[in-house]
């Protein structure tokens, strides 16, 4: 399974007026899921959300392809 760069957030059975909705709802949620923490905590919360997603995803070719895409445009962030 090659690794997915277009949008392909969705909720099953959930429809949605406008195509970037969904999107928009995963950034909320990811907003709230480190709203009030400190700096450390967030950090942590970000370190184990990638380890429970990796673990979901599985397969170690997108997850290395992944890697490798993010680390590349990380000197431009």
């Amino acid at each position: 399974m090659p690794l997915q760069l277009n949008p392909n957030f969705h909720e099953p059975g959930k429809r949605y007026f406008r195509e970037f909705s969904p999107g928009d709802d995963f950034y909320e949620m990811l907003i709230d899921t480190h709203r009030n923490l400190p700096e450390s905590q967030s950090a942590k919360v970000n370190a184990r959300l990638i380890l429970l997603l990796a673990n979901h995803i599985g397969d170690l070719s997108v997850l290395r392809e992944a890697m490798a895409l993010a680390r590349a445009d990380a000197s431009t962030l």
